[in-house]
């Protein structure tokens, strides 16, 4: 019957959200470890690890399609459509560095042969280009500027952030953001005078 049903699909939920949680614990320590490790991590049996993932690529499929998941879902909490442009995207940027902290193996792990991984980044592409041209269109970025260009500069920007070792996501945040929009240059003013000012002699 439904109401019996709903308690065993929650059941399998935590059971299957303990599994992730412990492989991605035991594999950013240990990654060559079993499948029989990483049930004892979860407190679960082997065979339930693998009734749930039958090997240990669907076991990494499915880590990095919930780290997919939950960096969409950070996202989605910095109301990056509704929010003003620069607290979204400071909070987004905190909300995704906590995301790809606590899932470091997940993320060192993505295989772009996972159909459901690719479609939920292509979907996060797509999601990060249009708050991008929400951003230059309320004046933070200059016209000229490509969004998607924008969008590849901060991501590259939040992998350097993610593998700096810094542990403090808001700290991360501000220097991202920063980086993004004022270049790691000196004054702009100062820069143009030198580049003008004649040698002398």
């Amino acid at each position: 019957m439904p109401g019996e049903s709903r308690p065993l699909r929650a059941d399998a939920e935590r059971t299957v959200r303990a599994i992730l949680e412990a492989a991605e614990r035991l594999l950013a320590r240990h990654p060559t470890a079993t499948m029989e490790q990483i049930a004892e991590a979860a407190g679960v049996s082997r065979a339930t690890v693998h009734r749930r993932f039958a090997t240990r690529e669907a076991l990494l499929d499915a880590m990095a399609e919930s780290a997919i998941r939950q960096l969409k879902d950070a996202v989605d909490a910095a109301r990056v459509e509704t929010a003003p442009p620069l607290v979204a995207l400071h909070q987004a940027t905190v909300n995704v560095l906590r995301v790809k902290m606590g899932r470091r193996f997940a993320f060192r792990h993505l295989s772009p042969a996972n159909p459901r991984v690719a479609r939920l980044q292509a979907e996060l592409s797509e999601q990060s280009d249009a708050w991008f041209r929400r951003m230059r269109d309320a004046g933070m970025l200059a016209q000229h500027v490509d969004p998607v260009w924008a969008r590849r500069v901060y991501y590259a920007l939040v992998n350097e952030a993610f593998d700096d070792g810094e542990d403090d996501p808001d700290e991360l945040a501000t220097r991202i953001v920063r980086t993004l929009f004022n270049g790691v240059g000196g004054d702009e003013e100062r820069r143009g005078e030198r580049a003008v000012r004649p040698r002398r002699r």
